[in-house]
């Protein structure tokens, strides 16, 4: 490496994204010229915004529902209480996953179970099945946008009648092996936060093909007796059969949201290329790195590489913590997950108190070494290249340190 290069020092923002399209912008307006922004603001027959971004995101995933709600926890909280999740109920879940997943587990009074990870980042199969019999639904974080074989969790959980709700916050325009994620389980949940893969600030959306389920997770979200406005919904007679029995628990998206995400929905499998052109640059730039082990993708797996993980397995967190000052000087700001209290968005399944856990060694050995990096779509291919070089250059210098 050059002097020139060694001395590279990032300039962009790891938090900046791209602006909201001119379409969407235009679409928002329109909304609120009309002061129509509330969902069941509508005329009689009238499909609204919401009504209609349901039934586009419904189209995209393949599935016979969707619901457009007010953020991705609340999806998931809703997605539980609608497979009749109760208080005291255990749930299993990915022990690497972020704060939101057993939040949801916890807002219904249910327990989280947590299943172990693999360095593939994913959740741990062989810990799925020891632990299968231990409860009725899996809350299955595709955590930072790794997915597991699908296949073989389905085959587990299929064989325990375990109901799967996947959460693909990371993982919308995604797949497994030609299958759309969030497609394998009964239910799935997305997020439209801004760091996701479209932009509303907050919301999401809860798909399903189970039509009971569905009928209660719109009740839930607040439509009162309004649920004949929904296009992407099951119909009204499976809405009498569960309305006076489940409660309205208000969570709904506005049309001022999803005027905003139609337009950024078209532009989906653009974005998801670009990502990828810019995740895979990073990842072939870190390969080769003296003491850093990359995440490889595994057949089958159709990822959307909006950030990257990389592992320094067995590093002290001495070490790590200097990799992160020394990269984080040369303005590249690296997440680790595996300290001991919450940073920002990053902690582990023992730093939340509510939800009781035994230590789990071998997760807590891959927890300890996991890197995270965003990449924004506003870093160009170059800027890429650069970031690889810097954070090889700097693991490289504090692994070969005496």
């Amino acid at each position: 490496m050059s002097e020139s290069m060694s001395q590279e020092v990032f300039s962009g923002n790891f938090t900046q994204q791209e602006p909201i399209p001119e379409d969407a912008i235009a679409a928002a307006v329109a909304v609120m010229q009309s002061g129509r922004l509330h969902r069941y603001n509508v005329a009689l027959e009238e499909l609204g915004e919401a009504a209609l971004l349901e039934q586009e995101f419904a189209a995209i995933t393949g599935a016979k529902f969707c619901l457009a709600v007010a953020s991705g926890g609340y999806a998931m909280g809703c997605a539980l209480r609608a497979l009749g999740v109760k208080p005291g109920d255990k749930v299993l879940t990915n022990a690497f996953t972020l704060a939101p997943v057993p939040g949801a587990i916890a807002s219904v009074g249910a327990v989280p179970v947590f299943v172990g990870v693999t360095e593939g980042l994913v959740i741990d199969l062989d810990d799925l099945a020891a632990k299968a019999d231990q409860a009725d639904v899996l809350m299955l974080s595709h955590m930072r946008g790794h997915i597991a074989d699908m296949d073989a969790l389905m085959a587990i959980c299929d064989a325990q009648n375990i109901k799967v709700i996947e959460d693909c916050a990371h993982t919308m325009g995604g797949g497994w092996r030609g299958v759309a994620s969030g497609r394998h389980g009964v239910m799935a949940c997305y997020s439209t936060q801004t760091y996701k893969h479209v932009n509303s600030g907050e919301g999401g959306f809860l798909i399903s093909d189970d039509e009971e389920a569905m009928a209660r997770a719109i009740i839930l979200s607040g439509s009162y007796m309004l649920y004949e406005r929904h296009a992407a919904a099951p119909a009204p007679e499976v809405f009498e059969r569960v309305k006076y029995h489940t409660p309205n628990v208000s969570g709904r998206m506005d049309n001022l949201r999803a005027a905003i995400l139609r337009p950024q929905l078209r532009k989906l499998d653009q974005q998801v290329a670009a990502w990828n052109a810019r995740h895979d640059v990073v990842l072939q730039g870190l390969r080769g790195t003296p003491g850093l082990q990359v995440v490889e993708r595994p057949d089958g797996e159709e990822y959307v590489g909006s950030s990257i993980q990389f592992l320094l397995l067995d590093w002290s967190e001495a070490k790590i913590n200097e990799v992160l000052r020394r990269c984080g000087a040369r303005g590249v700001e690296l997440k680790w997950f595996g300290g001991a209290e919450p940073v920002a968005f990053t902690s582990r399944y023992d730093s939340w108190r509510y939800a009781p856990s035994e230590a789990m060694p071998k997760t807590d050995r891959i927890l300890k070494g996991i890197v995270d990096m965003r990449i924004p779509l506003t870093f160009s291919i170059e800027d890429c290249e650069m970031l690889a070089r810097i954070v090889k250059s700097e693991v490289s210098a504090v692994y070969q340190a005496e």
